[in-house]
């Protein structure tokens, strides 16, 4: 057996097993859709087989899309106005400065924080 008519049948008992899935939610939430799927469940279950995996390849795209929308979101979220960088592309290290800045930062909070302390044990 050829290793990409393997990965072709994996992929597609997938995309059948997602959209049986997502045609069971529908049944599960819709009373008229489940006895029609009921029916054409009996009619034709190879044509079905089918719809699922039509259905399932719709899913999987649209899932791939939204934790890719996710994942954008989230590299974006610290600069709004950033657009999407390339995966190949390294982030830039932080710069000199702002390596200094977070070390001045960070030795503040240590300086209140011991103030803080101070206090709380001088009451």
């Amino acid at each position: 057996m050829n290793s990409n008519n393997l990965v072709e049948l994996l992929q597609t008992g997938f995309r059948v097993s997602l959209g049986a899935t997502a045609s069971l939610v529908e049944i599960l939430q819709d009373s008229q859709k489940r006895e029609e799927n009921l029916s054409q469940i009996r009619s034709d279950l190879s044509q079905k087989v089918t719809e699922w995996a039509q259905k399932g390849e719709t899913t999987e795209q649209e899932a791939r899309n939204f934790i890719d929308q996710m994942l954008q979101r989230q590299g974006n979220s610290g600069n709004p106005g950033a657009t999407e960088t390339p995966r190949d592309t390294p982030t830039p290290a932080a710069s000199q400065n702002t390596q200094q800045e977070i070390e001045e930062l960070t030795a503040q909070i240590a300086a209140i924080r011991t103030e803080l302390e101070q206090m709380r044990d001088s009451q």
